[in-house]
């Protein structure tokens, strides 16, 4: 009876257990289709920042922003987006290895003696990172920044980071973020931020729509300023992408984590219950044997 008993209230902690990881699951596709319906919204407006900026560099006009201006590497600052939060499966492990992966390519083509400052979003991130530093390495966790913030707050840090490319703190910005596709795929993918690349303007060839014909414009007060006063819009919406980007693969890998932990715990619950119903059925059947036993004693 014992073992009957300890079996029920495994039976029942098993089955609590599938009951949450299900609701878990709920939470998460819910916030996935959230971040879905942000990188909708943000999408046309990126479309036409890239427009309006490609029309510009269509132009004969010189340009002089320091944002587009290449140098000699010798300081990088790379960020990395990880989790705030875990049970996300592999999630974190994935985006560390392709940062190893960058960092050894970053040495490959700047020299060993490059100098890499690692910004780590997200509190997983946190430690692993800091066993990298070393002489070359250093580690600096952002302050009022993780993986769930909004708006003001990417608006914040990628002031942040454009004011170290200014002032010369960093020679190139980098940034490790998982990209986010569907439910089930997503892929690490590395962001040059700055300096900020023609490529870059103009996105991928899929959605390039530049005009064939030959239009007229008129720039005032003229096409460099412009230039200027839209160059930080597209750098901030290339960053706000990354983030939403993030928390959607972030919320994705928990959908299918959580849908594992699910299987698993409806496979071991039918185990048990099929274990419970047949020690249950021996008990049966062993008092059946001594009441039978004992009426043919008398």
């Amino acid at each position: 009876m014992a073992t009957l008993k300890a079996l029920k209230i495994r039976i029942g902690s098993v089955s609590s257990s599938e009951k949450i990881t299900g609701a878990m699951k709920m939470i998460s596709s819910a916030k996935v289709h959230k971040s879905e319906q942000a990188l909708r919204r943000l999408t046309p407006y990126q479309r036409q920042i890239r427009s309006i900026m490609a029309h510009i560099l269509a132009t004969d006009t010189e340009f002089n922003s320091v944002l587009i201006q290449s140098r000699d590497v010798k300081r990088i600052c790379v960020v990395v987006y990880g989790t705030d939060d875990g049970l996300c499966g592999a999630y974190n492990i994935n985006i560390f290895k392709h940062l190893l992966v960058e960092l050894n390519s970053l040495r490959e083509r700047y020299g060993s003696d490059v100098e890499i400052e690692l910004l780590p979003v997200g509190r997983k991130l946190h430690k692993p990172c800091q066993h990298l530093q070393n002489a070359r390495l250093k580690v600096s966790i952002p302050e009022g920044v993780d993986s769930k913030m909004e708006g003001r707050a990417v608006d914040a840090f990628t002031h942040r980071l454009r004011e170290g490319f200014t002032d010369g703190s960093y020679d190139l910005v980098e940034v490790v973020h998982m990209q986010y596709f569907s439910m089930s795929r997503q892929r690490p993918k590395v962001e040059q931020l700055f300096p900020v690349t023609e490529e870059a303007i103009q996105g991928p060839m899929s959605e390039r729509k530049m005009e064939q014909d030959n239009k007229l414009y008129i720039f005032e007060p003229d096409a460099n300023t412009i230039f200027n006063e839209v160059l930080p819009m597209f750098v901030l919406s290339t960053m706000q992408e990354v983030t939403i980007q993030n928390q959607a693969s972030e919320q994705a890998a928990r959908v299918m984590a959580m849908q594992s932990a699910n299987d698993n715990a409806k496979k071991l619950l039918d185990e048990l219950q099929l274990e419970y119903n047949k020690l249950r059925q021996q008990s049966i059947t062993t008092e059946l044997l001594d009441i039978i036993g004992g009426q043919v004693k008398r």
